[in-house]
């Protein structure tokens, strides 16, 4: 039986929808084929076969996801539980000068936004109507992974689940992205995803064990 809080967590993971913000430029076969912003930023040749999308895959792993955003989402986590909006509004300022950020940049703030949207109804927690605010006044952006940090603050969902739940959708959505364009079967999908499944869980419980020094 799947309790409250396993819906909650799951719902704090599918509001990425499909895509990642680079994900979603790789939907077509021009997206694949085209050097696009993601290969681009990853220095990787057009994604044109299998073994091309493992190698994108490794390297978004390697060079964005466990560098860069699951440290954002970790330290936005910690923000929202104390509380820290100032700490919050400077950490949404030290994203935005990240040139790493800048090709997928729109698609990362629309996704963070249209989350934020859907957080309003929760009236009571001054944290996240401050962020609002704070988006809306042009001090802050808004980015997708601190919105999902601080998702899973206000819902009190367990951190090491949240990160291995964003880490396998956000995964998933770069695969599910190729599957058309290189005829994917919803198989050899799957086969994919397992086959990187045990790095993003050895990954996430390394970060979980690093905790003190993250939080510094």
């Amino acid at each position: 039986m799947v309790n409250r809080s396993q819906l909650a967590l799951r719902d704090a993971a599918e509001w990425l929808g499909d895509w990642h913000p680079l994900a979603e430029q790789l939907g077509s076969a021009d997206g694949l084929l085209a050097n696009t912003p993601v290969t681009a930023l990853l220095g990787l040749p057009p994604v044109v076969d299998l073994p091309a999308l493992r190698g994108l895959l490794a390297a978004y792993h390697e060079r964005i996801l466990f560098p860069l955003e699951l440290p954002a989402i970790f330290s936005a986590h910690k923000f929202a539980g104390f509380n820290g909006l100032r700490e919050l509004v400077a950490l949404d300022r030290e994203v935005s000068l990240d040139a790493k950020v800048r090709d997928f940049a729109a698609a990362s703030r629309r996704v963070g936004q249209a989350q934020l949207d859907k957080l309003r109804p929760l009236k009571d927690e001054r944290l996240l109507r401050r962020y609002i605010a704070a988006v809306e006044e042009g001090r802050a952006d808004g980015w997708h992974t601190l919105v999902y940090g601080v998702t899973l603050a206000v819902y009190s969902l367990p951190l090491r689940q949240g990160l291995l739940g964003y880490a396998h959708q956000t995964t998933r959505g770069f695969i599910y992205a190729s599957a058309r364009p290189l005829r994917l079967s919803e198989h050899l999908c799957r086969q994919v995803f397992d086959e990187v499944a045990p790095g993003l869980s050895a990954g996430v419980g390394k970060m979980i064990a690093m905790a003190p020094a993250l939080a510094q």
